[in-house]
């Protein structure tokens, strides 16, 4: 069989199944069963097809499993909502205030999930309403909230990241460390455009006053142990105003940054390895959260209430985890015994022939496989079209980047913000249905798509000046050797 008929014949089957609405782990499974049978040894490969499935679980996937259940147990015990409440506090009269703290508490809780849905979806169901109440516009309400839940693909620690760097046979700290300046730069761009926009249009985002509580009571304190009250105090008037922006901080962001540290600096200055550090974040993350329940039935102050900590929301966590995780491990095993077929097809080597034949730099290459993962992004989601394009252009010597001596690390932060782009880009990006899912019901697609837009446009140009300056994501991993 010719190579373009094989891969007409294993992607379309992929590309077929998905479309028919079956799950993602199938569609791979159904063309491994047809790709086996015709290029690898036919009917003694479909017997060994499960051991494939079993080498295809490697250690290095751990990290992921451990990641999510991270940002599983900060979500669950409710502490990424009070985290975000802190924010809140903390801005006073900013343009915009509430898109604003959509882009900060976005960004921090990033740092603490590495999921995009379950990003958009806490900031979506905690902010959203309010927005809409104060008579926030959709197009500065809804995009914001969207495009910060991407940087969940960026900021350390994320799942993609890990899955990426494990399937490419890369370092799997070094592409953790890579994201984080590109991800920061993004959300700091996302910051400057909400203020400047509702600078120039205030109408967009409606000013209020914030809430400091009622002036007539007055704010207090108390430190009790035992059932007896050791201290007490109480607060009016500016002391008031001031504890009650800073004591939030104080008691949900700092533990909170505290996981961040844990998790990106003992993968920064080699404490430990990736999957040690999962772990160490996790550990972080049930302490933090200990500590929210202590500190509660310890320390009372009027109008703060600690996290929901207790053990069913632990074990709710874990069940979420291990739902997802297989899943993804599903979806795993069958795209690598896919990526073997494709090469015994001789579909990879037959189309890199093709690409070689065009005479293209480097920089020409690299630009095709961004328009790719851009067309591909609008129709499947990140983890299909990361594993469908993978054997071309990241695995083994016969791969695109291998040929073309791309550096393998700059290459991937690329495919990350090129697939965190694909989730706003209709007509099927993620994130526009997680958005859809808790707007309110008179919102429609349109005005979803509309917000944003502008985001997609600013992704873009951080995308186009990695290109130009490749220092930007290499930099910072460089300092780690």
């Amino acid at each position: 069989m010719e190579w373009h008929s094989a891969l007409i014949l294993l992607l379309g089957t992929v590309c077929l199944i998905m479309f028919m609405g079956l799950p993602v782990a199938l569609a791979f499974f159904a063309a491994n069963v047809v790709g086996t049978a015709l290029f690898i040894y036919g009917d003694i490969g479909l017997v060994l097809m499960p051991m494939e499935f079993h080498n295809a679980i490697k250690f290095s996937l751990v990290p992921i499993s451990l990641f999510l259940l991270m940002g599983e147990i900060l979500l669950q015990t409710g502490v990424a909502f009070k985290a975000i409440g802190a924010i809140d506090k903390m801005i006073s009269r900013i343009p915009g205030r509430l898109s604003v703290v959509s882009v900060i508490g976005g960004t921090v809780f990033s740092s603490l999930s590495g999921s995009t849905i379950a990003n958009t979806a806490i900031l979506g169901s905690v902010l959203l309403p309010d927005m809409m109440k104060r008579g926030y516009k959709p197009s500065i309400a809804m995009g914001p909230i969207m495009a910060v839940g991407g940087i969940a693909m960026l900021i350390p620690p994320s799942a993609l990241a890990v899955l990426l760097a494990s399937l490419a046979e890369q370092s799997v700290a070094k592409l953790l460390i890579a994201g984080i300046i590109p991800g920061v730069l993004m959300a700091f761009l996302f910051f400057a455009y909400v203020i400047i926009r509702c600078i120039i249009d205030p109408t967009l985002a409606p000013t209020y006053e914030p809430d400091d509580g009622a002036f007539d009571q007055p704010l207090t304190l108390s430190v009790n142990w035992r059932g007896r009250q050791l201290w007490s105090g109480s607060y009016d008037g500016r002391m008031k105003r001031g504890l009650n922006r800073i004591l939030p901080f104080l008691l949900y962001i700092m533990p909170l940054g505290s996981i961040f540290i844990v998790v990106v600096g003992s993968i920064f200055f080699k404490i430990a390895a990736p999957t040690e550090a999962a772990a160490m974040g996790c550990l972080a993350s049930f302490a933090a959260c200990y500590f929210f329940r202590i500190f509660k039935n310890i320390v009372k102050i009027s109008g703060i209430n600690g996290a929901d900590f207790n053990f069913s929301a632990i074990w709710k966590a874990l069940i979420e985890t291990a739902k997802i995780n297989t899943m993804i491990l599903f979806i795993i095993t069958g795209s690598l015994v896919f990526s073997q077929a494709l090469a015994n097809s001789g579909a990879t080597d037959g189309l890199l022939q093709q690409v070689t034949s065009l005479d293209l730099t480097p920089l020409g290459v690299v630009i095709i496989m961004m328009c790719v993962l851009l067309f591909l992004g609008a129709f499947m989601d990140q983890v299909s079209m990361l594993l469908l394009t993978l054997p071309f252009f990241l695995l083994g010597s016969t791969s695109l980047q291998a040929t073309f001596d791309i550096d393998v690390t700059w290459l991937m932060v690329l495919m990350l913000i090129t697939m965190e782009i694909s989730l706003l880009t209709p007509p099927f990006g993620l994130l526009l249905y997680v958005m859809k899912g808790v707007a309110p019901f008179d919102v429609t697609l349109g005005q979803i798509v509309r917000s944003a837009l502008p985001f997609v446009f600013i992704e873009l140009a951080v995308l186009v000046l990695l290109i130009a300056f490749p220092a930007v994501a290499t930099w910072l991993p460089g300092q780690v050797q």
